[in-house]
């Protein structure tokens, strides 16, 4: 189904988050802070308005582990470290499509013309308004379950980071815990607390326990998809633990392929 129809009104609501060329990286990343896991979930670099790439978490984080010093964030500008590509799409495209891209390029990030001669961003926690609207009695436990990498208190935040490069992940869990770390708890830590790392010279040796670790939800009951995407639709950023199962807006945009899911509600 084309997205124009699955979502309606709603296709354009999420504006893109705009950065121009030249702007030091330090500015990006507090704006990275406020909008990875939301509606956007990324920044558009413009030129004179036209839209030259994107920076999302990873975009930040890659050069921060080859080169973990303040140079990265303030003698460094967002072209240098974004994705040069900017996926489009139209109300046209096709879901499939859409998130088959998504799993092809590892980046939930597209941009949609909108009515105002500019564009609107379509993220994973997006689609979550079409997981709500789906007909079917497929519940999480029938997921695809994935294996959840762990990290220990031990760790430092450089075993973290490379451990999340590694196996292309956003978000680790500490060992026997629903506590976890992720891009935007790191990236927040960077700019609230350690100044873009002007008075620290070791921050790949700093211990994980002087990181605010966040809590997915628990969730007891075996919801259905539609169920599902409702509560971590309301929540800020949301992640779901289902007995051993993490469950994340991701989880759900690969639940949208699936060949039995076919119809939804209007």
């Amino acid at each position: 189904m084309s997205l124009e129809s699955l979502f309606g009104d709603s296709l354009t609501a999420s504006l893109c988050v705009n950065i121009e060329k030249g702007t030091e990286t330090w500015v990006a990343t507090g704006m990275l802070v406020q909008q990875l896991e939301s509606f956007t979930d990324s920044v558009v670099v413009r030129e004179n308005d036209k839209p030259i790439g994107i920076v999302g978490g990873k975009d930040i984080i890659i050069p921060l582990v080859e080169n973990p010093n303040s140079s990265l964030f303030y003698n460094t500008t967002v072209e240098n470290v974004m994705e040069k590509r900017f996926p489009t799409v139209t109300g046209k495209s096709k879901l499939k499509e859409l998130v088959g891209f998504w799993k092809d390029t590892r980046r939930a990030f597209a941009a949609i013309p909108n009515e105002f001669s500019d564009y609107s961003a379509l993220s994973a926690k997006k689609l979550l308004e079409v997981g709500i609207k789906v007909r079917t009695e497929r519940s999480i436990s029938k997921l695809p379950k994935k294996k959840t990498i762990t990290f220990n208190e031990k760790d430092t935040i450089g075993e973290v980071l490379n451990s999340m490069l590694e196996i292309n992940a956003r978000r680790l869990f500490l060992a026997d815990s629903n506590k976890f770390i992720n891009d935007r708890i790191i990236l927040q830590k960077i700019t609230e607390e350690l100044k873009c790392l002007k008075e620290t010279e070791n921050f790949m040796d700093l211990p994980t326990s002087e990181f605010n670790l966040e809590e997915a939800k628990n969730i007891t009951e075996d919801l259905r998809i539609q169920e599902i995407s409702k509560i971590m639709y309301e929540m800020e950023h949301p992640c779901v633990l289902f007995q051993d199962q993490i469950i994340t807006p991701w989880d759900i945009c690969l639940s949208l392929l699936s060949e039995d899911i076919t119809e939804y509600e209007n």
